[in-house]
């Protein structure tokens, strides 16, 4: 199944965060061979110990995405490139839509021109967001639905993913895109929500504290890090996902308030407060979302395999472990 990736080289953007790690992972069990950039802010994913044991079977690299001159040096010579690095938070992206501007798009169209100019066989797959739907029309979301950002994080997502399908269709830079839906699992950042909500929930009932549940009634869908994984090697392993855009999502949608019921259920003990949503993240709120996959199911034979259950026992399980680590 991913036979082209085993013994090649590749570089992974973000690769100490939460994904980028997880599918460093993956691709050491496939022989290849692996260099992460990472720049380390702190106001992002990174963190080293998401490499604990496998420090000594791949290369770490600490820079930025921006630094030109870091990219050009790193592309070179590289089969596959995982373009993970990205500024993750809706609300800093508010706050900061500058920064978030250079990261998530202004950034991702020099690593193109950097891949165009020094290495254009590399083979790259994007990690989008499902943020650049915004508000749905209707349920569940394909890939046909209409882009209508409600934050300048999903507007710069948005920019960056077009800059990827731009430079397949015109450039011949095999390039295509997976616009991920709430991935979360061991690795993913908990000391706030910058990354995901539920992040920062684990982290409450494992310090024995509330956790807060705004509103409680959105539907949403999750996809366990390990299938997120995969859908990217898919991505990579095909020619046929070239200048492709495709959903990933969950095992089926679930309310927040059903979700942190499971949660404390799972945890066995623990407790949450139902709030109103506060009004900066209440106007950036998308209501209700799930993913229609059908797309990458029918190309590349991915569809989620570890029930939502299952998922959030071994996430709690690996923080009630490991949480020195990540606060």
């Amino acid at each position: 199944m991913f036979d082209a990736l085993r013994g090649r080289k590749v570089l992974i953007t973000g690769g100490l965060g939460f994904i980028g790690s997880n599918l460093a992972a993956s691709l050491l069990e496939l022989d290849a061979r692996v260099t992460l950039v990472d720049s380390l802010i702190p106001e992002y994913g990174g963190n080293l110990f998401n490499i604990h044991g496998l420090e000594d079977r791949l290369q770490v690299n600490i820079s930025d995405v921006r630094d030109v001159n870091s990219m050009r040096w790193l592309v070179k010579g590289q089969d596959f490139l995982f373009n993970l690095a990205g500024q993750t938070s809706h609300l800093d992206s508010m706050t900061d839509p500058l920064t978030d501007l250079e990261i998530n798009c202004r950034s991702q169209l020099s690593i193109l021109e950097t891949c165009r100019k020094c290495n254009p066989d590399i083979k790259i797959v994007f990690a989008s967001t499902r943020q650049v739907y915004g508000k749905p029309n209707y349920l569940p979301v394909d890939e046909q639905h209409p882009e209508r950002p409600v934050d300048a994080n999903g507007i710069n997502k948005m920019a960056g993913e077009a800059y990827h399908i731009l430079y397949n269709n015109v450039y011949g830079i095999r390039a295509c895109a997976l616009r991920l839906t709430n991935t979360y699992g061991p690795r993913m950042r908990i000391k706030d929500a910058r990354q995901t909500f539920l992040g920062i929930w684990i982290r409450c009932l494992l310090e024995n504290r509330p956790f807060e549940v705004w509103d409680g009634r959105q539907k949403r869908d999750l996809t366990y890090v390990d299938d997120a994984v995969k859908a990217i090697l898919l991505a990579a392993a095909s020619e046929s996902a070239n200048g492709q855009i495709f959903n990933t999502g969950g095992d089926g949608p679930i309310t927040l308030r059903d979700l942190a019921e499971l949660v404390v259920e799972i945890r066995g003990g623990g407790s949450y407060e139902l709030l109103p949503f506060p009004p900066d993240r209440k106007v950036i709120d998308i209501d209700d979302y799930y993913a229609d996959f059908g797309r990458i199911r029918s190309c590349l034979g991915w569809q989620p395999a570890v029930p939502l259950r299952d998922g959030l026992r071994l996430t709690i399980e690996y923080y009630a472990k490991h949480l020195e680590h990540y606060l």
